[in-house]
């Protein structure tokens, strides 16, 4: 091993890299390997357990379908399968789901200052119900269209903090009511507005001094929602501030309150808004310890004389349980707070849907402008909610919203920048992976978050087969009565085994019911390839519908027949117990030698021109000196050059005796030009081969091969070779003479100069050599 710590950066890298790569290899490897045939695997023992494998899966009742060795299970296969093995469609059980609609009133459209209508007349989703039977495995679509009303009526419940700190806000919302009438009267001609107020849970003197404060309280409703502005500034004007002694308020307590206490607050079936008015955060389950409290919230209504009693006894909500209650009841809350609580009460938003932040200035000042503001942001998104799933259902949404968006996953279940008159629509698919406990009823109910409007449907599950309808209990069926002969097959009673139920459990694995599974006692139980039930052996199933045992005792099947070109049986026949059954026209272990002699046969109409036998499809040759695909060539037979010497002369050079007809008689190979003799095929090659050199009328010399390689063909070298003419030679050797005659006159002078020059310089040398001795003298 080596230490990965000591090894450098790069090559440490290069080391993650690889594993991974190895990793994710290994990883498609296996995730690209096939995981069977699920109806197969399922191995169901009756019809209504089949279907509920998947929707591929069918059954087939044909009492003759299975073969021998093959279990009952064997009947649920996909419908492809069941098609080649034999069952014709008349005899497949294979049920489908559907849906129908029970209710379906289209969506209002109704103008602002039209008729007066109801909350309960308007609709803005469609259909309101439907019908559907699941098919385990088959999801059925069902499409609902979504529309904003016009002149829709709205609840609006105010509710603030009463704590000292929010005393100069107090001032400023007691003219709330006919302004913000005002305001939204722009909206709707139908609105309500109500007011409630909070601080904490009891405490004593929260106030000190002189300060004119009134005793703490958790919640208190002050007004029921009404149409009369008026009323609503009257009432709110006779508020009095409170305190406490933490800075978090019990917000959530009232919260709850004015969501459950839908009588006390008059909540009506349209929109409804809750403003949450602060500028403190807030306590939440598990704070009402520090006071003592430790029961949980019990989400339950506790309004004596519109004052929440129980604050002392209940602890805060939890965030979820205030989610839950809020999405029952279809509030959207509205918190206007302070800017230095924004960033709590955005986290608070992500948490419950429908829901907005608006900031609230230092004396609420602005408040009647926040509501609008985060009214508008909140209609104009629509969010479907779907009621609990029953077990084994599930849901997907696609939405299709303004300017063709489409989104799907959690993304379909809303649509933005919806304004009042538009459309948009949603596709829902619904799927069941099984039957549910007793196969009951169940309903769905999907809704647009903070709206009354919902969708029910009622879901029905598809479990058992028409077929097991027409069950029989006889004594001649199903050995003395023992099972119901249903869908073509026995389904045993309890305790009850085997095709036929003709044994008991508690039997099986008795030694002499197993003797009868062997062929002799020298080979396995059922050949080692099935199990051995009640004395007849029932063969192990395969991943591949296709391939099956078969046989008394599982000694067969039809996989394992000779292959040619990588198929079995060559692709012409079938395997049956372990030997190909040959399509007609063809033989041999692998049915790989076609009967059919018309490629045998040569141009005279002859098998292998006689010379042959014609053996799967090709000519064995029996006169040794013939060869080819019809046996024509024959190589070392004198005259094949000159057979072919016309035709090869004139298709290479438009010369000799065929060049008039040549189209006509010298169609039958095909010729290749190469440039010079060493480029032709040489007889090494593994195909008849004949070199020819052929002389034309002048005497000049071409050179080509003739050979037979599944098609006859010719190479021929492209350029004739021409002996040269009589009246050139004497130039040519004169040439050569006088050329050569130069040469030795050039070469006699250059001797000539060289011995001169050798002569001059050594006389030279000599008389140097004397001055040299007349200098020693001196």
């Amino acid at each position: 091993f080596i230490r990965f710590s000591s090894l450098s950066l790069q090559l440490q890298m290069e080391l993650k890299l690889l594993f991974l790569s190895t990793l994710l290899g290994v990883l498609c490897y296996s995730s690209a390997q096939p995981e069977g045939n699920e109806c197969i695997k399922a191995n169901a023992e009756s019809c209504g357990d089949c279907i509920q494998v998947g929707a591929k899966c069918g059954w087939c009742t044909d009492t003759k379908f299975l073969k021998q060795g093959e279990p009952t299970s064997a009947r649920c296969d996909d419908m492809e399968s069941l098609r080649k093995r034999g069952c014709v469609a008349a005899k497949i059980e294979n049920p489908r789901g559907s849906q129908k609609t029970l209710r379906n009133k289209p969506v209002t459209n109704r103008k602002k200052g039209g008729e007066k209508l109801k909350p309960e007349d308007i609709t803005q989703i469609q259909p309101q119900k439907l019908s559907l039977s699941l098919r385990s495995g088959e999801p059925q679509t069902i499409d609902l269209k979504f529309k904003r009303a016009e002149d829709y009526p709205i609840d609006l419940y105010y509710l603030m903090d009463l704590s000292y700190s929010m005393k100069d806000d107090l001032e400023n919302v007691k003219n709330l009511g006919t302004s913000l009438m005002l305001e939204m009267s722009k909206i709707t001609s139908d609105f309500r507005i109500g007011f409630g107020s909070f601080v904490e849970k009891t405490l004593l003197n929260p106030c000190t001094g002189d300060q004119n404060c009134t005793s703490p309280f958790s919640y208190k409703n002050v007004l029921k929602l009404t149409s009369n502005g008026q009323r609503f500034n009257t009432l709110v004007g006779q508020q009095q501030i409170s305190g406490n002694l933490d800075s978090p308020e019990g917000g959530f307590d009232a919260i709850m309150q004015v969501a459950v206490c839908g009588e006390h607050i008059g909540w009506r079936n349209v929109t409804r808004l809750l403003v949450f008015s602060t500028d403190a955060g807030f306590h939440f389950a598990g704070d009402g310890k520090l006071g003592g409290i430790v029961l949980p919230n019990d989400g339950k209504c506790h309004l004596e004389n519109d004052m929440y009693t129980m604050s002392h006894h209940y602890d805060y909500p939890s965030i979820a349980h205030l989610v839950q209650k809020l999405s029952d009841n279809n509030i959207q809350t509205i918190f206007a707070v302070t800017e230095e609580f924004q960033p709590v009460y955005k986290e608070l938003k992500n948490l419950i849907p429908k829901s907005a932040v608006g900031t609230l200035s230092a004396n609420s000042s602005n408040v009647i402008n926040l509501i609008i503001d985060a009214y508008n942001s909140l209609s104009s998104e629509v969010i479907l909610e779907n009621s609990k799933l029953p077990e084994g259902v599930t849901i997907t949404y696609q939405s299709h919203c303004k300017n063709g968006v489409v989104s799907v996953g959690e993304d379909g279940r809303k649509c933005s920048n919806i304004s009042i008159g538009d459309e948009v629509y949603f596709s829902i698919n619904i799927t069941a992976l099984g039957c549910p406990k007793q196969g009951k009823t169940e309903t769905l109910k999907i809704r647009p978050l903070g709206f009354t409007e919902e969708v029910e449907i009622r879901l029905s599950f598809i479990c058992d087969c028409e077929c097991q309808k027409e069950g029989i209990v006889r004594k001649d069926l199903c050995h003395n009565g023992n099972g119901t002969f249903e869908c073509g097959a026995c389904r045993c009673n309890k305790g009850r085994i085997g095709r036929e139920c003709e044994c008991r459990k508690d039997e099986v694995s008795s030694e002499d019911l197993d003797r009868n599974c062997r062929k002799d006692n020298g080979t396995d139980l059922c050949s080692n390839n099935g199990e051995c039930v009640c004395g007849k052996c029932e063969c192990k199933k395969r991943d591949n519908p296709e391939e099956y045992y078969s046989g008394k005792y599982c000694e067969c099947d039809n996989f394992n027949c000779d292959r040619s070109n990588n198929k079995l049986c060559g692709g012409h026949g079938r395997c049956e117990c372990r030997v190909c059954i040959c399509d007609a026209n063809y033989t041999g272990s692998a049915c790989d030698c076609s009967l059919d002699t018309s490629t045998c046969l040569a141009s005279n109409n002859q098998i292998c021109n006689g010379r042959g036998l014609c053996e799967c499809g090709t000519c064995r040759c029996t006169d040794p000196k013939f060869q080819g695909p019809t046996c024509e060539i024959c190589p070392t037979c004198p005259g094949v050059c000159t057979e072919h010497k016309a035709c090869v002369q004139c298709r290479a050079f438009g010369t000799g005796e065929k060049k008039d007809t040549c189209e006509q008689d010298c169609n039958y190979f095909t010729l290749v030009k190469v440039k010079d003799r060493d480029k032709l095929p040489q007889p090494v090659q593994a195909f008849p081969l004949m070199h020819c050199k052929e002389r034309d009328a002048n005497d000049c010399w071409f050179y080509y091969t003739y050979a037979v390689n599944n098609y006859t063909e010719v190479h021929v070298v492209e350029t004739l070779e021409c002996p040269a003419g009589p009246d050139i030679i004497p130039i040519v050797a004169g040439v050569v003479a006088g050329i050569v005659l130069i040469g030795l006159a050039l070469l006699l002078i250059w001797k000539l100069l060289m011995i001169i020059h050798d002569r001059r310089e050594f006389a030279k040398f000599e008389k140097e050599k004397m001055n040299a001795k007349w200098d020693t003298v001196r």
